[in-house]
């Protein structure tokens, strides 16, 4: 099968402050992308500013989780998380035909695929005031059974149009009847709500989370899509025939070839790329910065895989 070959690199550095040393308490992060047919990752690393344990684990999605529980007080923790990716640009999901009975929807899952798929079928957000499906009903009322793939682009092309994007830097993600009131919400936002509205017209939501490569940050222009340069998120459909379908609602579209996946769920909150604790006041805290770096690379002979994790203890 051919293929054409893309390298790249990423940094993505975090940065809390405190007036004073303070001590910390375990940290979760989830920054080693999800390796497949079209991505293979050749190297991945974990620098920390000061002395730390650090230990991989992988969690019910066989997502890598890093695990750094540092051993010193400060007021100052970074942590550099880098990594290079061969991403090979085969024919992917996006490509392939959908099984006959899924090309139009409404359509049924197998039993096999309803048992695996259980808990992406069900709604984990409630719609007290009915305006998730008031904002559903136009895909809800068609008169014949619509192009399943048009039904899910014209949805992602609904947010996208009718909403505003918005950068959040606070923790959390707005519920989809939050987003709805505000007309506002971030990529993670966006991901959440799409990947609602379609468990609730029966099919297979799980959101993504990872980083967008945009070609255009390489030449100096100005940012061509909404999310590159910073941590993404979107929501895969799992469509018979094609199997888990990338959808980006922030750009509207489902061409994944610059999406770099690193982890999959059920729900946002199980794929946060950082979490952790410290001890202090909270008038202690002065706040924590964020830089994320996606760029392309000369394309090397095939590395060989490594991982490496400096003040590992």
């Amino acid at each position: 099968m051919a293929s054409s070959l893309t390298s790249l690199a990423v940094e993505h550095v975090t940065t809390y402050r405190y007036h004073k040393p303070v001590r910390f308490g375990l940290h979760r992060l989830m920054f080693r992308p999800r390796e497949g047919h079209d991505v293979q990752v050749v190297e991945a690393g974990l620098d920390v500013n000061v002395p730390a344990r650090i230990d991989w684990m992988q969690d019910t999605q066989s997502n890598s989780v890093t695990l750094v529980t540092p051993q010193a007080v400060a007021a100052e923790l970074k942590l550099e998380c880098h990594f290079k990716i061969e991403h090979h640009r085969v024919n992917s999901a996006q490509d392939l035909p959908l099984a006959p009975h899924a090309q139009r929807w409404p359509f049924d899952y197998s039993a096999d695929e309803r048992f695996d798929l259980s808990a992406m079928l069900e709604p984990h957000y409630p719609d007290p005031d009915g305006r998730l499906y008031e904002w559903m009903r136009p895909y809800l009322s068609r008169a014949s059974r619509p192009d399943t793939k048009e039904l899910l682009m014209s949805m992602a092309d609904a947010i996208k149009s009718g909403l505003k994007y918005e950068v959040r830097n606070e923790e959390g993600t707005q519920t989809p009847d939050q987003t709805l009131t505000r007309g506002s919400g971030s990529c993670r936002d966006y991901a959440l709500l799409m990947m609602e509205a379609v468990r609730r017209l029966g099919m297979a939501g799980r959101f993504v989370s990872g980083y967008l490569y945009d070609p255009a940050l390489d030449t100096g222009a100005n940012e061509g899509v909404v999310g590159a340069g910073a941590t993404h998120a979107w929501l895969d459909v799992y469509l018979p025939g094609a199997g888990w379908v990338p959808f980006d609602p922030t750009n509207a579209v489902f061409k994944g070839t610059n999406l770099i996946r690193v982890a999959f769920a059920r729900d946002p909150k199980l794929a946060a790329p950082l979490t952790g604790s410290w001890f202090g006041n909270p008038s202690d805290y002065i706040g924590m910065d964020v830089k994320v770096s996606v760029r392309r690379i000369e394309s090397q002979a095939p590395a060989r895989r490594t991982t490496s994790a400096a003040n590992e203890r």
